[in-house]
């Protein structure tokens, strides 16, 4: 385990590795194959295992994907797993019968664990790739501003497996543990390694931890925040379609808000510019550059003592969001 001196907690979970490591041998790399290049050691992975592909664990785990099973709830699952005994903690009733075992006996009994040793040399790279990148950056107090206190540590798992084309938010056992892999090149180039793009990095913590921590805060605060405070927020039809609950499309303007304002604060207002100009290609969205400004109001109204949470915020927040929309569109 590597400890940077910035607030995240950069480490390798045995647990995390095999289940992306049993992912490899599942139709799911087939999936992003078409998409883009993956990380060398993901291709080397594949064929080492080639041999185990019909383990159990390889068998359940493709089950559980063609049962649309999200990722995030199979590696939180994998959080709860004992390696030592193959018992997992709470296992839910979707897990399939024996899983945790067959994971252990897969953990225990192909070559996965001789070529992790190989491979440790990849696996440490990346580590302290992510640890420089990170530097001496502090994001609780960030995410504290707008959620208040939280007690989890924030955790940075460096993912060079599957999924490869997307970070994973965890929040377990007094932890929010963000899986990242390194940003894609294009086409069959490499990724990125993590310290030659910090403001990937940034962007996966913020966004992966923020929100997680701010679904969590709505829900429960929810009998807190008013109607008037639920006013509809100007977004198209394409993406309510997407996101139909207040919930989910506050979450996302304040998800894509942090993270532009902590680009533009730790990198650069270009990073941050390229990153909402992604997102409005994205979405549709011509409602973002007026949404990063309502939320640098917030964050100076938190400093001058007018706001004690955001929950004094969310009732101005439509009407901001639509005054300084229909401003920019002047």
């Amino acid at each position: 385990m590597t400890t940077t001196p910035s607030d995240v907690t950069v480490l390798l979970d045995d647990r995390l590795r095999l289940t992306a490591a049993v992912l490899t041998l599942t139709h799911y790399p087939d999936q992003e194959k078409a998409k883009h290049g993956s990380h060398l050691h993901a291709r080397s992975t594949r064929k080492h295992l080639a041999e185990s592909a019909d383990h159990p664990a390889v068998r359940d785990l493709q089950a559980l994907l063609d049962r649309g099973a999200p990722l995030e709830a199979i590696f939180t699952l994998a959080l709860m797993l004992d390696l030592e005994t193959g018992s997992v903690e709470r296992s839910p009733s979707w897990m399939p019968p024996g899983w945790g075992a067959a994971l252990r006996d897969f953990y225990e009994n192909t070559p996965l664990r001789a070529f992790w040793q190989k491979e440790e040399e990849s696996w440490l790279r990346a580590v302290d790739e992510a640890a420089r990148a990170l530097g001496d950056k502090q994001f609780k107090p960030f995410l504290e501003m707008f959620v208040g206190a939280f007690p989890e540590r924030l955790i940075f798992a460096p993912n060079i497996l599957y999924p490869s084309d997307r970070e994973l938010g965890l929040r377990l056992g007094g932890e929010i543990v963000c899986l990242v892999p390194p940003r894609i090149a294009w086409g069959e180039s490499p990724p990125w390694p993590f310290d030659e793009d910090p403001a990937h990095v940034y962007r996966a913590v913020v966004a992966t931890a923020g929100q997680m921590l701010m679904m969590d805060f709505l829900r429960a605060n929810a009998g807190s925040i008013s109607l008037e405070g639920q006013k509809p927020l100007p977004l198209n039809d394409a993406f309510m379609q997407n996101n139909p609950t207040w919930a989910e499309q506050f979450t996302y303007l304040f998800v894509t808000s942090a993270v532009a304002i902590f680009l533009e604060d730790h990198v650069s207002r270009q990073e941050a510019d390229a990153y909402v100009l992604m997102e409005r290609r994205v979405t549709g969205l011509d409602v973002l550059p007026p949404a990063i400004q309502v939320y640098r109001r917030y964050m100076r109204e938190v400093r001058d003592g007018n706001y004690s949470t955001i929950l004094d915020f969310i009732p101005h927040f439509s009407r901001q969001l639509r005054i300084a929309h229909r401003v920019g569109k002047m």
